[in-house]
């Protein structure tokens, strides 16, 4: 999830494709009412939801909740074909895996071996390339740099290397990390530079492994992250092919490993990391250097479900803007500090995102005239368990993607009162983004763009598995400059949040929560879904975007 996060610079975007003159004409934006935000708020963030974890009781009784609410909202089934019949929920097989024992793996360079220890030296995930056991010998290491290929950045780190049985020894986050400027926009993060590509792309070219290098700076977290993230269950939706996404052994190392190997194989650690960030950087194989591993997986396939509602479009319903929030949390767990409480209820996290997608669903669905294009309103499984529910949507839509003109997600908005700006998670230029920021001035709304843009937030929430398909897409957050108190009380109010409720069991609904700021903020959110759902409107990538030759791949298909 992406907390709501605040930042202290106003500016915009800068593509110039604005909303001119569209606050003047249209009519008046929907009320959203506090007290129904609240409600719906506090009861699925209540105890006997069990902290909405998919694949248990709770599960079922957070769906039927939220069918309750779309039917309630005048929404139609939206999910699944069922006899012919569009059902109210997707079904989202996931799969599951689990180390049997420890993995054992150990390092060499010519008559040297080194035992590395799991959580300490290595992190290893349990596999999800659809192995039951993983048996690696002395598989040979190559240092592929930032392990990047960008074709519209002219840039290659692979440069013909066979991976092959090969093992990818490679850099977190992208070239131009350290420098501030160059090829890939600076410090801000791309896609390039999120683990989740790397182990994508060495897969796409059959490396057997990956391991990616841990720094704290570049990774914006510490291993300590690394070490629970990756050690644990691991989860991803089930795939035709897994293996084509993920490599066999995928595992994180300590900078400290990668150093010392490098020197024992004759390199000098940052000298190759100076190299990578250039377009003259080789492939390294490492002299006399392999890999060995062994360990058991358990594997086991569960079924979670995304809850779907519609309104379908009056003159062109093959075409849809997509609302989405998700709705799972962690479930039970160990104790807080206190040593009682074992609910993560996940009251702002994201039981505020859920009444946001109920509420604009009845905002859209008792309009006086129906849109001319479907919007659909999505709610996702397995955010917390790495996007999974959005994942599977974007994989097996239920829509085309390349007929979705944008995807408007909400996750963790803040129940307080209203502020002077908004944010969104991280930083990525597109047309959708400047709608956003253009509409915003005729509601008072100012932008804040993510002060961190470098820590990838915008990887990390469910707009993501859209908009690495191609499809505009951007996930909102609530502003700090609140109303009452300005800038110190609405930062005070988010590091409070992520200091003692993110992701713990206190982020529980609170009697004084107002909800003025969310009922401030959601007219905007259905002011820009509405513009484009009356459209003809496609908005695209900005230049030079990483999504946009996906997105242009399916023009024909929007003539």
């Amino acid at each position: 999830m992406t907390i709501f996060r605040l930042a202290s610079l106003l500016c915009g975007i800068g593509l110039a494709w604005s909303a001119t003159g569209a606050q003047a004409a249209d009519p008046p934006a929907p009320r959203f009412d506090p007290q129904r935000l609240s409600q719906i708020v506090k009861t699925v963030s209540g105890d006997d939801f069990e902290g909405r974890a998919p694949a248990t009781p709770a599960e079922g009784k957070t769906v039927d909740y939220l069918v309750a609410q779309f039917k309630a909202a005048g929404l139609v089934p939206g999910g699944d074909l069922e006899g012919g019949k569009r059902g109210w929920t997707q079904a989202v097989p996931l799969v599951k895996t689990e180390f049997r024992g420890t993995p054992q793996v150990t390092l060499q360079v010519g008559s040297q071996r080194d035992a590395l220890v799991q959580g300490e030296q290595i992190a290893v995930r349990a596999a999800l390339d659809g192995s039951t056991s993983v048996a690696i010998q002395q598989a040979p290491l190559v240092f592929v740099g930032y392990g990047v290929s960008a074709p519209e950045r002219r840039w290659d780190d692979y440069k013909g290397v066979d991976l092959k049985g090969k093992i990818a020894v490679v850099l977190v986050n992208d070239p131009d990390f350290e420098t501030g400027s160059g090829d890939f926009g600076g410090k801000a993060m791309t896609y390039y530079g999120r683990w989740t590509y790397k182990f994508e792309e060495a897969a796409r070219r059959g490396a057997l492994g990956v391991l990616i290098v841990h720094e704290t700076a570049p990774a914006a977290y510490g291993w300590a992250t690394v070490k629970n993230s990756n050690t644990a269950t691991m989860f991803d939706i089930e795939r035709d092919q897994p293996a084509a996404v993920h490599p066999k052994l995928e595992a994180w190392i300590q900078r400290d490993v990668a150093v010392d190997l490098l020197r024992r194989a004759g390199l000098d650690f940052e000298a190759q990391k100076k190299l990578a960030q250039t377009r003259e950087f080789q492939p390294q194989v490492l002299k006399d250097a392999s890999l060995s591993a062994e360990y058991a997986i358990d594997r086991q396939v569960i079924v979670s479900k995304n809850v779907v509602g519609r309104v379908e479009g009056r003159k062109h319903p093959g075409e849809t803007v997509i609302y989405s929030a998700h709705w799972d949390h962690l479930g039970v767990g160990a104790p807080d500090a206190k040593g009682g409480d074992k609910i993560y209820n996940g009251a702002v996290d994201n039981g505020t995102g859920l009444a946001a997608l109920i509420e604009m669903g009845r905002a859209f669905a008792s309009a006086s005239k129906k849109p001319e294009r479907s919007v659909v309103f999505l709610a996702v499984t397995a955010e917390e368990r790495g996007l999974l529910g959005s994942e599977y949507y974007g994989a097996k839509p239920l829509y085309p993607l390349a007929k979705t003109v944008a995807v408007i997600n909400m996750d963790a908005l803040s129940p307080e009162g209203p502020a002077r700006n908004f944010s969104t998670s991280g930083s990525a230029a597109s047309q959708l983004q400047d709608l956003l920021v253009a509409q915003a001035k005729g509601f008072g709304l100012a932008y804040a763009p993510d002060p961190h843009p470098e820590a990838g937030h915008f990887f990390r929430s469910d707009h993501f598995s859209f908009a690495k398909r191609g499809v505009p897409a951007l996930s909102f957050a609530s502003g700090n400059d609140w109303v009452a108190g300005g800038l110190a009380a609405g930062e005070a109010a988010s590091k409070a949040y992520t200091a003692d409720r993110y992701h713990q069991p206190a982020d529980e609904w609170q009697a004084d929560w107002s909800f003025t700021g969310m009922a401030h903020d959601l007219p905007l959110l259905y002011r820009v879904g509405e513009t484009l759902a009356n459209s003809r409107r496609w908005p695209e990538w900005g230049a030079g975007s990483e999504f946009g030759a996906i997105r242009e791949a399916s023009r024909s298909e929007r003539r």
